[in-house]
Order: structure tokens, then sequence, then C-alpha cells
């Protein structure tokens, strides 16, 4: 599939604000599922230094910095011409020892995933539970414990949206059944530590239906299965990731992934309204 995406972002404040340092992950990652024809972003007011760097998980950055000048309106505008090339999210092939969980990692292997495999933030004894259920019912069985558990969270969950703050904690998310695309994609992240699957947080693009005249944000879980690499799955809408998803930046914590970070100068209290529009269109596929 190939896209033409055109997001941007308007910060309105109630009075006029200094802005500090500001942190854009809005440039489509380059991977074996996806290949970046064209990107450009702009932000108004011009900033006073721009600078483009990798951060430690290979997302692309852009670090701005203002003026002191203060301003009313901050707008963020990015454009991408962006090809998704897996329309077959299971097109690997895992190890013997990799097909039944927990994994008995490499020694080499392990301290690369380390970082993956615990969050603090994250694991509740409840969650723990749950997610080793999961992988009883199944025997351990890592492809059918992934597929399931994103059929479980899309089953029994309720979905409703959430512009604002952060994801909730995977125990509240599990014991309140219901959350965002980010509050599920926690979850799943969750249960996957619990039972020695590494897991990180993605945020990105999703294609939706055909006739969708409007689209947000979206959040999804990615897990690291040997003979896979990073692989997707959508807890949201119960399916794992192929070529109708369109990643932006993925981090081992959801506040590492976020498309767009920022502060004010000191002394500036910041109240504010966020207006984001994101329009989406197919161009191949």
């Amino acid at each position: 599939m190939r896209y033409r995406i055109v997001h941007q972002t308007q910060y309105h404040y109630v009075e006029p604000v200094q802005l500090g340092l500001h942190l854009l992950r809005l440039q489509p990652r380059v991977d074996g599922s996806q290949r970046l024809h064209q990107f450009t972003c702009k932000v108004a007011p011009t900033p006073d230094k721009s600078t483009d760097w990798l951060d430690l998980e290979g997302n692309v950055c852009r670090q701005v910095q203002f003026a002191d000048t203060p301003i009313a309106t901050l707008t963020i505008t990015s454009q991408c011409d962006v090809e998704t090339l897996r329309s077959n999210p299971f097109d690997y092939l895992s190890p013997d020892w990799a097909m039944t969980a927990p994994l008995d990692y490499p020694q080499s292997v392990q301290r690369l995933v380390a970082p993956y495999l615990t969050s603090p933030c994250t694991h509740s004894p409840a969650v723990i539970d749950w997610a080793q259920q999961q992988l009883h019912q199944v025997d351990g069985n890592v492809g059918l414990f992934l597929t399931g558990l994103t059929q479980t969270i899309y089953q029994t969950c309720t979905y409703e949206t959430r512009h604002h703050g952060p994801p909730w904690p995977a125990g509240v998310v599990l014991a309140k059944q219901r959350g965002s695309c980010r509050d599920f994609a926690v979850l799943f992240m969750a249960a996957c530590r619990a039972v020695g699957l590494a897991a990180r947080f993605v945020s990105g693009y999703q294609r939706g239906d055909a006739d969708q005249t409007t689209h947000e944000l979206h959040a999804w879980p990615e897990v690291y299965i040997p003979g896979g690499g990073w692989r997707g799955f959508d807890p949201t809408l119960g399916l794992a990731v192929a070529d109708g998803h369109i990643a932006l930046a993925a981090a081992v914590e959801p506040t590492q992934a976020a498309p767009i970070t920022g502060r004010l100068q000191s002394g500036y209290l910041g109240q504010s309204t966020l207006t984001a529009n994101i329009r989406l269109n197919v161009v191949d596929g």
C-alpha cells in the first residue's frame, strides 16, 4: 500500500507563551516492512534552531528550539509519501527454541531484549496471572498466545476515545475492561513481558475504513519474534499488523514514542487548546 498523509497539529494558548525545546517524531520509520518516499515538516513560528538525529530506538527525531518571542499559536504540519510492504504479517519462520514461551534467549540476544522484558509501570500481579492463564490455554505456543491475546483484548474490552493524557497502567486497563488504543497497547505489552516476550510501544497511523474521512493518531504494540523480528499486533482492531498500519516511532515505553513532546519556558502556565487534523489517502493498492 502507498499512502500520502498530511498531519497538522495546532496549539492555541490562552495567553502568549515562550516555547522551550520540542522533540518531533513525525517522520515514518524505514525498515523491512515500510519505505519512505518523501517527507517534509514545517513548524510555525519558524524555530530558531532545528536538528535531526537518531535516538537509541532508531527513530528519526527533530529537535527544535524557539526564540524568546512570546507566541499565541504553534502549528506543526508534516507531509509524507510512504509505502507499506508487508501484506502477510506471519511471513516468518521461528527457530524451534522460540516456539514456546517463556523463551530461552541466547545470551547475545538476551542482552539486547532485556529492556523490553520488564517494566515497573506496567506489571501488576493481576496482569501477570491473567497473562499466565492466556499462555496456559495454548500450551505455551507463542504464535497462538499472541493472536489469542489480540482477540481477547479486542473482544472483552470496550474502546473509548481519550485525546489527552498518558496511557493507563496495565492493571487499571484490565480491571476497567476499557480504554483507548494506547491503553490496550500497554496491557498487551505487559502481558507479553509477564510471560517472557519482549514487547515495545508503537505510535503511528492506521488506514481505517475505505469511506473514513477523518483519522487520528494510533498506537499498537510490537513483539520481538526470533526469526521474524519486531512484529505488530493491534488489540484495538483485533488483528495482526500488516500493510494497513504506518509506523512513526517505537520505544520501550510510550513516552519515548510520542510524536510531539515539548515544554514551555519557566513561568508560563501554558493553558491551551489542541487540535489535530490527519488526512490519509491511499494512492496505490
